[in-house]
């Protein structure tokens, strides 16, 4: 008997890298639920201090009002200002900063590895020997002397994190261009005639982008410690509101009330930990090994 099945309907669909690494990101419910909650807090971010309405720096009640007393959710601090207020304010500065610190140190370390994986010889040597002398250097006390020489506006504190921290990504961008360059469409391209900046940003970079988006999503939670870190040692604009900024306030008051720096220091807990869980979702659906499986 003839078989009458149309080839057609048994020949799977191919599909493209993206759909087949959402599903893999989909699949990991960890990842999901951390990219659900960083919306949350994003949105929180953007639109609660105007909803809100409550200046963070107007002092609204007694100081220590506990949480939930007086009509205030999160209390007040020991100038009798609203935490909830500042939480809001606070929110908005720390994301912002982990956000553009993380991309400061994307451009630089992409930069350095590129060119040091590209070219080899002589240009990697040297741009690996810098990249070696920053990753020695104490990030913490580095950035310290930057903010303490400068001043600690929130631009310099940017930098001042953006600075010490684009390493790892110089690492990875000249470990994925070493292999990237030699391969057959690389070389096809080289071979019509493409210009060195043309193979660098067009040709090698798009296929070397998996592993630098994973390192980039996690800078921007280690972005936001460190501002945290700065912040809780004084070297913080006083006229801005941060969550490294509520807790370096209200250290002193620790063990009378330790809510103050309880809740925004959870604020920071969860942010970094959900950054890192989006992370390790970016990483297994990125990776072309693990999607085969």
């Amino acid at each position: 008997m003839t078989d009458q099945t149309n080839p057609q309907e048994t020949t799977p669909t191919a599909r493209s890298p993206f759909s087949e690494a959402l599903e893999m990101f989909l699949r990991n419910y960890a990842a999901v639920a951390g990219l659900a909650i960083l919306i949350l807090i994003a949105l929180a971010a953007v639109f609660g201090p105007g909803l809100y309405g409550t200046d963070p720096f107007d002092m609204v009640w007694a100081p220590f009002s506990p949480p939930g007393a007086d009509g205030f959710l999160l209390g007040t601090d020991y100038l009798g200002r609203d935490l909830m207020a500042a939480l809001l304010h606070g929110a908005r500065v720390s994301i912002v900063i982990g956000l553009a610190a993380a991309f400061m140190s994307v451009v630089i370390g992409v930069s350095i590895g590129a060119l040091a994986g590209y070219y080899g010889g002589l240009i990697e040597e040297v741009l690996m020997r810098i990249t070696e002398f920053f990753q020695v250097l104490p990030t913490l006390l580095f950035s310290m002397v930057i903010v303490a020489l400068f001043g600690a506006s929130l631009p310099m504190i940017t930098f001042a994190i953006g600075i010490v921290s684009w390493t790892a990504v110089a690492r990875i961008t000249r470990s994925e261009f070493l292999r990237i360059r030699e391969l057959e469409y690389v070389t096809a391209s080289r071979a019509s005639g493409a210009s060195n900046g043309k193979l660098m940003f067009s040709v090698i970079l798009p296929n070397a982008l998996p592993p630098i988006i994973v390192q980039a999503a996690l800078m921007v939670g280690s972005a936001i410690l460190f501002e945290a870190g700065l912040s809780f040692l004084g070297l913080t604009d006083p006229n801005v509101v941060s969550w490294g900024q509520i807790i370096g306030s209200n250290r002193q008051y620790i063990l009378d009330a330790s809510y103050t720096v309880t809740i925004p220091g959870l604020a920071i807990f969860v942010t970094v930990l959900c950054i890192s869980l989006v992370g390790d979702g970016l990483n297994d659906a990125l990776n072309p090994k693990l999607r085969q499986r």
